[in-house]
């Protein structure tokens, strides 16, 4: 496949030569699905882009007829599938979706945007996957590549959509992707070079079979990996533990924050790196970033920045410096004793877990919105223990009260304001109130960067 065989500088080239006078359906038309459109068109394909929703509902979108995209928002009836070569589709549509699987009984090939711009990227892809910690993990380490000198380009499930790269010209020196469940639906050669993987814990439940079958879809991050290539796996994760055999051919770099590998591993207060048999020390005290869902994110940076070329002097003035992302464990403020953290990317069950074994002393949690099909009941020990009293809201409430409402002082609320309010109400000096949803904002805001500013807004109004 064409991959990063293509000369720097020559993606954007070899894709014009390939995709000229082939026939594209794009579906989707959130910000991916916009570019993706773009893109093909200049490429010189004729593209039909469609949504299901209204056309006035899609921003941004208008500016896809100046380049001949013919747009079906509304629905997706009525599109003529016979001849077409190729169906990109965004992340937020499932693969199974009923116009897929008639494009596919037509002969078309359905891929991600992802699939797409590997095609033609003409830079190494360094791919970071997991439930959690993948938006710090990416981050990071596209600083790190950065501060070391690197041209870098950083994007896919966050910030710019990857075929935006090859669009633009491509020529960097690396391509740091974070790519999701989803891209990793319909992909059919994408090899990163370097593949990340931080672990696999419920999610997504309610569009996956079950969570089998969403674990599978994380592990088709390495299936066309070489011996050349390499695959940073997080073995003390359970799920990838017992799952050799779904690595790939890749180099395995192993990494845990508890015992010891033959990779990375913390040992009397240092991240040890193990490299070509040598030996290597990095002193957690000098690291920024602190807990042990953030020692897991930096082992893997470590891991790959290394296998990247970054040397450690300039990899730790990068891990001293980087003070994480805003919405994931971002203290708000301390008010009274009381320590108010927004953690409003916690959007699972895996984030929530993380986030509470991460703290000391008593948290008053605030929790809920849209489910996703986990079973919350996994919680209960860390309820019991670290627990103090739930504010629970949205959709998901009930069902989170169902499951561990017992355990706690519980309360639910039916607006925003009320249960930030209630957190503060039932917290004491040396308390923690944490916002950590384990849901979909999706019922009471945009996003979780809406909500995570709200409560934010809120404390501050204190």
């Amino acid at each position: 496949m064409i991959g990063c065989m293509i000369k720097k500088g020559e993606g954007l080239m070899a894709a014009k030569e390939t995709l000229k006078g082939k026939r594209a359906i794009v579906v989707g038309l959130a910000s991916t699905g916009i570019s993706a459109s773009r893109f093909l068109a200049k490429c010189g394909c004729a593209v039909v882009a469609t949504d299901a929703k209204a056309f006035d509902a899609l921003p941004g979108v208008e500016t896809l007829v100046a380049f001949g995209v013919e747009i079906r928002a509304g629905g997706h009836s009525g599109i003529e599938l016979s001849g077409v070569d190729m169906v990109v589709v965004s992340p937020g549509v499932p693969s199974d979706h009923p116009l897929l699987a008639e494009a596919r009984e037509e002969g078309a090939e359905v891929i991600s945007d992802i699939e797409l711009a590997w095609r033609f990227i003409d830079s190494p892809v360094i791919a970071v996957a997991g439930t959690n910690g993948k938006t710090t993990t990416t981050t990071l380490l596209g600083k790190a590549l950065e501060d070391a000198g690197f041209k870098v380009f950083v994007g896919g499930n966050i910030g710019t959509p990857a075929v935006e790269y090859v669009e633009e010209g491509g020529g960097a020196d690396f391509c740091v992707l974070e790519v999701s469940s989803f891209h990793l639906e319909t992909t059919r050669f994408f090899n990163p070079h370097i593949g990340i993987l931080i672990n696999i814990t419920e999610d997504h439940l309610d569009r996956y079979r079950d969570f089998a079958h969403y674990a599978a879809t994380k592990f088709r991050l390495f299936e066309n990996q070489s011996e050349a290539d390499f695959a940073v796996i997080n073995v003390n994760d359970a799920v990838i533990a017992r799952s050799p055999a779904c690595f790939g051919r890749g180099r395995v770099i192993p990494f845990t924050v508890e015992g010891k590998c033959d990779g990375l591993f913390l040992e009397e207060g240092e991240i040890i790196h193990m490299m070509d048999g040598k030996r290597e020390e990095y002193p957690v005290d000098s690291i920024r970033l602190t807990g042990l869902h953030n020692m897991e994110n930096v082992m893997a940076v470590i891991g790959a920045a290394r296998r990247a070329g970054v040397k450690k002097e300039s990899l730790m003035k990068t891990l001293s410096a980087f003070a994480g992302l805003h919405h994931r464990m971002e203290l708000v403020r301390e008010l009274d004793g009381v320590t108010y953290i927004d953690d409003s990317k916690g959007t699972n069950i895996g984030a929530l877990e993380m986030a509470l074994r991460g703290l000391k002393g008593p948290v008053v949690l605030i929790a809920g919105g849209v489910d996703k099909g986990g079973d919350y009941r996994a919680l209960a020990p860390l309820i019991r223990e670290k627990v103090k009293a739930m504010v629970l809201i949205g959709e998901a409430r009930q069902k989170i009260y169902d499951a561990l409402g017992a355990l706690t002082k519980t309360i639910t609320a039916e607006t925003f304001e009320e249960a930030v309010k209630a957190g503060r109400d039932n917290a004491l000096p040396g308390d923690t109130v944490l916002l950590c949803p384990a849901c979909s904002s999706f019922d009471m805001f945009r996003n979780y960067k809406e909500r995570g500013e709200r409560f934010a807004a809120l404390v501050k109004a204190f």
